[in-house]
């Protein structure tokens, strides 16, 4: 992602619900977040992106006329330096196991509180993933080999340009360890991790950490079965 130094990100709010949008504005002004634009649906958030070109979108992922999956697909296509939040009501939805597959960089619940969204807002503009890994687990755990993953827009990668040392931070990536946990699993230094990190990222063609967890675990890479209770 481009670096931009100290300036807040720049943020499109895409949501059905006029009371919403106004929300989330108010509490991302209140702390130096600049809202650049608004859209009640999909389209007009596609539309928006191409004309505003913000940093970070908080999409709802069901709206009307195109819903927040669609949109995140064209979104990600259309700008790929802007990151794109998934809002939802339901944790374990599988429309967001979808987005993160389409591009989405972590998603939110809509009963978020101020300090957390804009947190959020804020990490997802450095590049990194927003990830719960309890919560992720979970619902990656439900959707990769359950009755929605035709549905969803499956990552087909050839784990084979990997080498093993990559594959073993692939794996542990996917169960939702950091780069310091990566380091203190592999006995390696964390700057180490980071480059193996930004090499799987490279050759498999991912954004970001989200949608690395979803690609182990459609590889087999890991298993629910071996990743322990969320």
């Amino acid at each position: 992602m481009t670096e931009r130094g100290e300036a807040p990100p720049r943020v499109l709010i895409a949501d059905d619900q006029a009371l919403v949008r106004t929300g989330f504005r108010m509490i991302l002004t209140a702390r130096g977040i600049s809202v650049v634009g608004e859209a009640a649906d999909g389209a007009e958030a596609v539309t928006a992106v191409r004309e505003l070109r913000p940093d970070v979108v908080l999409m709802d992922v069901r709206m009307p006329t195109m819903d927040g999956l669609e949109a995140t697909r064209r979104v990600v296509a259309l700008a790929p330096d802007c990151r794109v939040i998934i809002l939802t009501t339901f944790d374990l939805d599988r429309y967001v196991y979808a987005a993160l597959a389409a591009g989405a960089s972590g998603f939110l619940l809509k009963d978020v509180t101020p300090a957390h969204l804009a947190a959020a807002v804020r990490l997802v503009d450095t590049g990194d993933a927003l990830l719960s890994p309890s919560i992720t687990r979970r619902l990656v755990q439900r959707f990769a080999a359950g009755p929605h993953a035709a549905v969803t827009p499956a990552l087909h990668r050839d784990l084979a340009v990997l080498t093993p040392r990559e594959r073993e931070v692939l794996t542990l990536m996917g169960r939702g360890l950091s780069n310091a946990e990566i380091a203190a699993t592999l006995i390696l230094s964390e700057a180490t991790v980071k480059t193996h990190v930004a090499h799987v990222f490279a050759k498999l063609a991912l954004r970001d950490r989200a949608q690395a967890v979803v690609l182990a675990y459609e590889t087999g890479l890991v298993a629910p079965a071996a990743d322990g209770p969320a």
